[in-house]
Formats: structure tokens, C-alpha cells, sequence
């Protein structure tokens, strides 16, 4: 038998090399991807797609905006992915955010029936205390917001606390499904450590369903529905944005919320764009001692779905705010503005136009009544 010539020995030592690094590849990505089929959620069936289809927000197999809503934007342009690219914009802190733990509160004292506190923990996540319960908003504990542990915008600071350092809950509150609101692996140890229900928009307790939270710990509510957590009303209203966690969109609800208590209202905007519900929840449900308002990952390309910081400066008064506290920025790099446009643009509006504002730090205390003065402690970082 002719032994074989050495260039046919590297030919072969090559495609198996070839093939194994082929595998090693399909590995990776089978690693990378194995949490992406869970974290997609589930899918409205039985009872709650029955529920969803009833719903004066569904029609023709989706959740919609109300008619006076503008339209959404439609594809991004080339010029918006050249930017995406290319851009200059300072997008990342210099340095490091300064972080607070909120001091150990207990809710028994003789104040606790009157004081309203607000502990921001970082992008949308807040704890709201009144009249004796807590509500948590929106949290998110993860590392990055995506659908995948290892791919997808990544945290800019950690959180002020850890999951187990939270105090008892009375609600944890949901304004829509996508991952910088709603996370998986948060959602789950939050099942484990408390007994709080989650109350949620129509159809997102499916994922919740999907991820092991209990059936009697799950609430979903339409539009101008509540539900009563200790005397403390939780109430669904209206919001301009749209829903989905894969290729699938507008299968579950979006809302913001109205938190009610027999003497203090906190109102929450989720992510919205600016449009006349405001002014219809204001009328309906405020004043308020103080608004929750999305400033950040704003864009022209998507004008409808998030509000610019000088709108909602806009939807603050017409809900008839008292203190306002900017959220969803700081934590996530999810548009092409500078990492300290929202809360710049939110300060100067909120001085041109008279209206009371206070910028925690991640983790600070802030009680509504005596707020701390606004200092300017991201330009330090910015």
C-alpha cells in the first residue's frame, strides 16, 4: 500500500481541524443560547388568550395603541444605522455612578402612614412606600437586558442593593414585557425570596406562567382595571408603546400605572410617548404627589414610543404632578443620545417651566414631601 503524500495528509488534518473548530462553534453558540428559548416567555393560550380577545385594546390578533395614538416609526433609516455605527455621541459615564444603599426602613413607625418614599434602584426599577406597603416597579437585577446572559446591552452600574437586600413587598408592578422591564432571572428569585404578587398587564402573566411563579401570585389587569393590595389601589391606565419579546410583537398589554393610597398618589408612566391620555389620567385619577416619568432612550426614528425629556416635563403637568423623578436612564445604553442628555434636557425644562424635580442617585431615598435639591451629581461622571 502507497503511503499517503504529505500534502494529502495536511488536507485531511485540515478538514478535521476544519470540522472541529465547526463544532466548537456550534458549542459556543448552543452555550450562548441556552437560556434565549426560556427567557422568551410564553404565549397567550386557553383562558388568557379568551380573556385578551375581549379586551377593547385587541383587535385583529394584537394589542393596539388608542386610535388618537401617531403611528409608530417603521424600519430605521440607513442614516440611523450609520449613526449606530459611526456616532460620536458619549454614550457611556467617564466614571464610575455613584451608588447609595437606602437606609433600613421600618414601616411601623408613626410616620410610616404619611410619609411617601421613593427608592430609585436604576433605570426603570423603583420602590414606591406609601402608607405603610411597598411596591416594586419594573425590576430589573440582571447584568445585561437581553434575552441571553452573555449578549446584549450591559448594566453602566450595579445595582445599589442585592435582591435579597429588598424588604418585604406587598406588589411587585409590571408595565410591559420587554427586557429592560421584565427579566427573567429576577423574576424567579423574586418568586423565591418573596410572597408578593406580581400585577401585570393582560397577557403578561403567560411568561410569568412559563417561569414558575405560582398562578394565585399572578394578577392581570386591562385598562382601568385595579386591584387592592392592603388599602393600596393599583390601577392600569393607558400608555403609547407596544409589547414583545421575540420576532412576535404586541401579544401582551402595555400600561402605566396609578398607585393609590387613601391619601397619596404616585403615578408611573412606563415607557410611553407623549399623547392626550395624560391629560384624560390626570382629570381621571390625580393630582399627584409625584410622577415616575421615562425620560431616556429616546430617538427621532421612534418619536411615539418614548418621550424627550421636554414632553415629559409636558405629560408631568397634565397629570397634575406635584414632585416629578425621572427614570429609565442611566442603567442601559439602549439609544445613540449622550448618557447624560435625558437628565440635562429633564433639568432645564424642569427649571424653564417651574416644576418641582428631584434626581436620586441609584439607591437614594427621597421623600416626597422634603426632597433633596437637584446638585448635578452626573456631571461629575458624565
Amino acid at each position: 500500500m502507497t503511503a499517503p503524500e504529505s500534502g494529502d495528509l495536511e488536507r485531511s488534518l485540515g478538514r478535521r481541524m476544519s470540522g472541529a473548530a465547526g463544532l466548537a462553534a456550534l458549542a459556543g453558540l448552543a452555550w450562548v443560547a441556552r437560556d434565549v428559548p426560556l427567557a422568551l416567555g410564553g404565549r397567550l393560550v386557553g383562558a388568557r388568550a379568551e380573556r385578551a380577545a375581549r379586551s377593547p385594546q385587541f383587535r385583529d390578533g394584537t394589542f393596539r395603541n388608542p386610535a388618537s395614538s401617531r403611528p409608530m416609526a417603521g424600519t430605521p433609516d440607513r442614516s440611523l444605522i450609520r449613526e449606530l455605527i459611526f456616532g460620536k455621541q458619549k454614550r457611556r459615564p467617564s466614571s464610575a455612578v455613584p451608588l447609595l444603599r437606602p437606609a433600613e426602613r421600618h414601616l411601623d413607625g408613626d410616620d410610616a402612614h404619611t410619609e411617601l418614599g421613593i427608592v430609585w434602584y436604576g433605570h426603570a426599577s423603583v420602590l414606591v412606600e406609601i402608607e405603610g406597603r411597598r411596591v416594586l416597579l419594573d425590576p430589573v437585577w440582571s447584568e445585561r437586558c437581553s434575552p441571553s446572559a452573555t449578549v446584549g446591552p450591559k448594566r453602566l452600574h450595579e445595582p445599589p442593593v442585592r435582591l435579597d437586600e429588598l424588604p418585604r413587598l406587598d406588589a411587585i408592578l409590571i408595565s410591559h414585557d420587554h427586557y429592560d422591564h421584565l427579566d427573567l432571572a429576577t423574576v424567579r428569585e423574586l418568586t423565591a425570596r418573596q410572597s408578593a404578587p406580581f400585577v401585570v398587564p393582560l397577557g403578561v402573566g403567560a411568561h410569568l406562567d412559563r417561569w414558575g411563579v405560582p398562578a394565585d401570585r399572578i394578577i392581570e389587569l386591562d385598562w382601568s382595571e385595579s386591584h387592592d393590595v392592603g388599602g393600596i389601589e393599583l390601577i392600569a391606565t393607558p400608555a403609547q408603546h407596544f409589547s414583545g419579546r421575540g420576532l412576535r410583537r404586541d401579544g401582551t398589554l402595555w400600561s402605566s400605572w396609578v398607585i393609590a393610597g387613601a391619601h397619596r398618589k404616585v403615578f408611573y408612566t412606563g415607557d410611553s410617548g407623549y399623547f392626550p391620555g395624560y391629560a384624560q389620567i390626570g382629570a381621571e385619577h390625580g393630582p399627584f404627589d409625584v410622577t415616575l416619568m421615562q425620560i431616556g432612550a429616546y430617538d427621532r426614528a421612534w418619536p411615539s414610543i418614548h418621550m424627550f425629556p421636554e414632553e415629559a416635563v409636558s405629560a408631568h403637568l397634565d397629570l397634575r404632578g406635584g414632585l416629578m423623578i425621572p427614570v429609565h436612564w442611566a442603567t442601559f445604553n439602549l439609544a445613540l443620545h449622550d448618557w447624560s442628555d435625558p437628565v440635562n434636557r429633564i433639568w432645564a425644562e424642569a427649571k424653564n417651566r417651574d416644576v418641582r424635580l428631584a434626581v436620586p442617585r441609584p439607591g437614594e431615598r427621597v421623600v416626597v414631601d422634603d426632597p433633596p435639591a437637584v446638585d448635578g451629581w452626573w456631571q461629575a461622571v458624565a
